[in-house]
C-alpha cells in the first residue's frame, strides 16, 4: 500500500529523497505530485532542507506533517544532503528526486516496475520534460572521455549539435526507447539502498554537480552496474531553480568536471584531459567575442562576457 510512512510499521519499498534549498513553492508542488501520482509503491518521503532562507522547512512541515523533514542549520550541498537522508532511509530502494520536479502519470510507480524488471542495471532513470512539454535532455549523459573533451574544447561538439559521437550528451536520440546509459542524473535516480551503502553514497568532494556521474561510474567499475533509462517514467524538471546565476553555476560545474577527470580518466590521459577542459572557457570566450564583433548581436556579447567571468574565476575550479 502506498503511503508517506513514518518511522513505525513495516519498512517501505522505496525511500524518496528530496534536497530542498530556497525552492519553497517548487518543493511543495513536487511533494504534492509525488503523493498524487504514486499509488502502487509503498514509500516514505525524506526531505532535507539545506537551511533555506525562504522558510521552506516551515512550509513543508505545515503542509506535509507525515514527511520526514530534516531542517538543517547549514547547507550540506546536494551530495551531503542526500547522504544525510539516505542514512535514515528504510526503503529497499532509494529515489533521488529534485525539488524542482513534478511527477507525471505514475512515474515513480513506473520507474519502480522498470527496476524490478531489470535488476541487473542496478541504477535506473526516466525521461524529463520542461514545463512546456519539450524534451529536457539532462536526465542522462555519457561519461567524459578524452575524445569528447577534445571535441568540446575545439568547438567540434557545438558545431555538430552535441551529437552523441562527439559529446557527453546523447544528442541524436529522442530518449524514446529503453537503453543503457553511462550516467543517470540525480534529479530522478533510483538505486538499491544496499548498493548505495556499498558505494558509501555520494563523494562529498562534489558539493553540487558531478556527484551522480561519480556514483554511476564507481557503481559500474566496482559492482558491475549497467545504468538503464526508460521513457515510460516521465517527470517535469524545471532545472537550475536553486542556482539561477549562470556564471556561479558554471564555476561549480567546471570544478566538478575537473574532479571527474582527475578521478576517472586513465592516468596517462589526465594531463591532456585537464589541459583541454581548462581551455574551454577561453576558447568559448574568444569565439563568441569574435562573432559578436562581426554580427553586433547583444546575446553573443552577453555570452562572451559570461565565459570571460568563468575564465577569470578559473582559480576557483581548475584544481577540481
Amino acid at each position: 500500500m502506498a503511503g508517506t510512512g513514518g518511522t513505525a510499521g513495516a519498512a517501505p519499498e522505496l525511500s524518496i529523497i528530496v534536497i530542498s534549498y530556497n525552492t519553497r513553492e517548487m518543493t511543495l508542488a513536487c511533494l504534492r505530485s509525488v503523493i498524487a501520482e504514486t499509488r502502487e509503491t509503498s514509500y516514505e518521503i525524506i526531505v532535507v532542507d539545506n537551511n533555506s532562507p525562504d522558510r521552506s522547512a516551515e512550509a513543508i512541515a505545515a503542509e506535509f506533517p507525515d514527511v520526514r523533514l530534516l531542517a538543517e542549520r547549514v547547507n550540506h550541498g546536494f551530495a551531503g544532503g542526500n547522504n544525510l537522508a539516505a542514512a535514515r532511509a528504510r526503503g529497499e530502494y532509494l529515489l533521488l528526486l529534485n525539488p524542482d520536479t513534478v511527477v507525471l502519470d505514475g512515474a515513480i510507480d513506473r520507474l519502480m516496475a522498470f527496476a524490478r524488471a531489470t535488476p541487473g542495471a542496478k541504477i535506473w532513470g526516466g525521461r524529463t520534460l520542461y514545463a512546456d512539454g519539450s524534451l529536457n535532455r539532462t536526465c542522462c549523459f555519457q561519461r567524459m572521455t578524452l575524445w569528447n573533451v577534445f571535441c568540446r574544447a575545439t568547438g567540434i561538439a557545438s558545431a555538430l549539435g552535441n551529437h552523441r559521437l562527439v559529446s557527453e550528451a546523447y544528442g541524436g536520440w529522442n530518449m524514446d526507447s529503453v537503453r543503457p546509459v553511462d550516467i543517470v542524473t540525480g534529479c530522478f535516480l533510483m538505486i538499491p539502498r544496499r548498493l548505495w551503502n556499498d558505494l558509501g553514497g555520494f563523494d562529498t568532494g562534489y558539493f553540487m554537480y558531478g556527484e551522480e556521474a561519480d556514483l554511476c561510474l564507481r557503481a559500474k567499475r566496482d559492482f558491475g552496474a549497467d545504468p538503464h533509462f526508460t521513457p515510460d517514467a516521465v517527470i517535469i524538471h524545471h532545472g537550475g531553480a536553486s542556482e539561477p546565476v549562470r556564471a556561479d553555476k558554471m564555476v561549480r560545474l567546471f570544478k566538478a568536471k575537473m574532479r571527474l577527470i582527475r578521478t576517472h580518466f586513465p592516468a596517462w590521459q589526465r594531463p591532456l584531459g585537464l589541459f583541454l577542459f581548462r581551455s574551454v572557457p577561453w576558447t568559448r570566450r574568444a569565439v563568441l567575442s569574435a562573432l559578436a564583433a562581426v554580427t553586433g548581436r547583444e546575446g553573443l556579447r552577453a555570452s562572451a562576457a559570461a565565459w570571460s567571468e568563468i575564465w577569470a574565476r578559473r582559480g576557483e575550479w581548475q584544481e577540481g
